[in-house]
């Protein structure tokens, strides 16, 4: 009965968003890249100041989730590393399964899940955690390919001038000096939070539907099984050291077990990281995850 609560309430909910999203954007024409834009400089941002703004989470807290979730993430892209060397995979290989490794679903997937699960209470959490994987797989992911591909790794330095980034000391700012935000300004912000989650699902279908297709192999089973059940076993391990407990350590869990991201396939594309292969293994985490999340979601 708690699986399928679980399944019905918070998995078909969000994965109804990325259907309706992939059955409509190739018969409305819709461009992936518009509304990818629109929720990166416009949505994001606003979600982040609007969300991280009116959270009271104090300095401590907030430094031991950031500090937790790096390390999480940093140990995951070890597992992957791990697991292609162990398959004997070159090294164009194995910087693909760092990628996917470190590059979860955190906006589009693990914040509406988190919300739908527990409560708003837990967005602050699960927005905290997904600034600090973005920015962080976007370093290590580009790192890593840039660095088997001859690319310049200073596009991971990037990062640092992200919108969700700039969002953020504003954000802490006014949450810890307890500012009153004029109305009007509260309720632009407030309009534009609300607008992100959907817009990111129907975005993440329309990217998804422009896909070449479902190939599965070893390859592409061991990357998602990292991601969707390697990511969230070192997250619970380490909730207990790090004294992460709560919303906090459940968000954190959530979070690491969000199949991987499309912008994976993005730098995969961008820097000829066998981009097959991290388009596919995409697809399939996110299929997959249908199941592991409404595991997940029932047992933490």
């Amino acid at each position: 009965m708690q699986l399928a609560a679980v399944f019905l309430n918070v998995i078909v909910p969000v994965f109804a968003l990325v259907v309706i999203g992939y059955v409509a954007g190739p018969r409305l024409k819709l461009e992936a890249r518009t509304l990818s834009r629109l929720a990166y400089y416009i949505l994001v941002p606003a979600f982040v100041f609007n969300v991280i703004g009116s959270s009271e989470m104090d300095a401590t807290t907030l430094g031991q989730m950031v500090i937790y979730i790096l390390t999480v993430v940093i140990l995951t892209g070890a597992l992957g590393f791990a697991v292609a060397k162990l398959l004997g995979r070159s090294a164009v290989m194995v910087a693909a399964y760092i990628l996917v490794a470190v590059f979860g679903n955190v906006g589009n997937f693990g914040l509406p899940l988190i919300e739908f699960r527990y409560g708003s209470e837990a967005l602050a959490p699960a927005t905290v955690y997904f600034v600090v994987i973005a920015m962080a797989s976007f370093a290590i992911g580009v790192a890593a390919t840039s660095f088997v591909r001859g690319g310049s790794a200073r596009a991971a330095l990037s990062v640092l001038t992200t919108p969700a980034l700039l969002a953020l000391p504003p954000a802490l700012l006014v949450s810890g000096l307890d500012i009153q935000v004029p109305l009007a300004i509260s309720r632009i912000v407030g309009l534009l939070a609300a607008a992100m989650v959907p817009i990111m699902l129907l975005s993440l279908g329309v990217q998804l539907a422009t896909g070449s297709g479902l190939h599965v192999s070893l390859d592409v089973v061991a990357a998602s099984s990292v991601r969707l059940i390697g990511g969230p076993l070192i997250a619970a391990m380490l909730a207990i050291p790090f004294g992460i407990t709560g919303l906090e350590r459940s968000a954190g869990i959530i979070q690491a077990g969000m199949p991987a991201a499309v912008f994976s396939s993005i730098i995969a594309f961008e820097y000829d990281c066998v981009p097959e292969f991290v388009t596919s293994t995409v697809l399939v985490s996110t299929l997959a995850s249908v199941f592991t999340l409404t595991v997940l979601l029932s047992i933490v």
